[in-house]
């Protein structure tokens, strides 16, 4: 299981960029409009992007918990990413209370370029409601010092797609 979801993460930079290497040992999927899954690299169009994923964690232990974090490296934009990481979206505390949210969903809108959106799980090393630095900006997150803050371990699973903006031709097609 491993090199196989690794390698893609590898070459699309994502590893290196936005978190270390890490062992998946998570089963994690996500879905857009119940039907659109992410897979690492694919380019799914902002307009199916516009509600909060459904997102699926198939972990061994039902007391652990999760946070989830959605993330865009190449704000705003790949060729001058100067507001890296821009935070999307973060849950806490999965799947004990899914709902509780310290950062709503924010939808994917690139203006210029073809943007990663990165969703990266990590297990809560000290159990429920153990996060507690919310960040002040979604601009200039970072993701390796949010985890070590909050004793997040390294990520569990992850998954990326690409993105870019859409003219009204490209929305038709």
């Amino acid at each position: 299981m491993s090199s196989r979801v690794i390698e893609p993460l590898i070459v699309g930079r994502v590893i290196g960029e936005v978190v270390d290497i890490f062992n998946p040992s998570v089963r994690m999927n996500v879905i857009y409009n119940s039907n659109i899954q992410v897979a690492n690299g694919h380019e799914l169009k902002p307009h199916v992007l516009l509600s909060k994923p459904r997102v699926e964690i198939g972990g061994d232990d039902m007391r652990a918990a999760y946070t989830l974090i959605m993330t865009d490296p190449d704000a705003p934009s790949p060729s001058d990413p100067h507001l890296r990481e821009h935070l999307h979206w973060m849950v806490t505390d999965i799947p004990g209370t899914t709902d509780a949210s310290f950062v709503g969903y924010e939808n994917p809108k690139p203006v210029i370029g073809i943007h990663r959106y990165v969703f990266m799980l990590f297990k809560q090393m000290r159990g429920r409601e153990t996060v507690r630095s919310v960040p002040c900006s979604r601009d200039h997150f970072n993701t390796r010092s949010f985890s070590h803050l909050n004793a997040l371990s390294l990520p569990v699973a992850a998954v990326y797609f690409n993105a870019q903006r859409e003219t009204a031709a490209r929305r038709r097609s």
